[in-house]
């Protein structure tokens, strides 16, 4: 096995754990999906897990430029840890993240700086970890993480907006992972 999650794990847990403890707690219940994802992912899983793990970084306070966590996290880790390409495209575009993108006004700069990954494989794997992940880090589903960021942040905000129009596209992503794990041998 690979170290490279061990080292981004240290990573993520050194941005949130102190300042976000409720953040990390989720990205390290995120990360435990990703491990379940193995077989379906193969070669990728420790990709995947290391996207899992880090995919919320950008929320730390030192961080956020933008305040848009996705693009704050992916030019981190490019800028400042020197992540391979596939790690950064995969933050940056977590869990639908070009439509809160959009939201923002800030979908051309992530288009440009960190272009959707093509894998739909990996990108609806950590779409899955992520919305079947308790803000707790505790398993749960797509529709309840749903309701509950709706809770959360409003319906009326930027990210109750994003979600509203993002949740066709997650609960096809849930879906298809749940396909493909309900096809692994047992």
């Amino acid at each position: 096995m690979t170290l490279e999650p061990v080292r981004w794990a240290l990573v993520a847990e050194e941005e949130l754990a102190s300042s976000l403890p409720r953040r990390w707690a989720h990205s390290r219940g995120v990360a435990q999906r990703a491990r379940d994802l193995a077989e379906v992912v193969g070669d990728d899983a420790p990709l995947l897990s290391s996207a899992a793990v880090l995919h919320d970084v950008g929320y730390a306070p030192r961080l956020a430029k933008t305040g848009f966590h996705p693009l704050d996290g992916a030019r981190f880790l490019r800028d400042v840890h020197g992540a391979e390409e596939r790690l950064t495209r995969l933050v940056a575009n977590h869990s639908c993240a070009l439509l809160e993108a959009e939201e923002r006004g800030l979908r051309e700069v992530l288009e440009t700086e960190f272009p959707l990954l093509e894998d739909q494989r990996l990108v609806d794997a950590l779409v899955w970890c992520d919305m079947t992940t308790t803000p707790d880090g505790d398993r749960t589903t797509a529709k309840d993480r749903m309701a509950e960021i709706l809770s959360r942040y409003g319906a009326g905000s930027v990210v109750g907006r994003f979600i509203r129009r993002a949740s066709p596209q997650i609960f096809a992503a849930v879906e298809r992972v749940e396909t493909a794990l309900a096809a692994q041998p047992r």
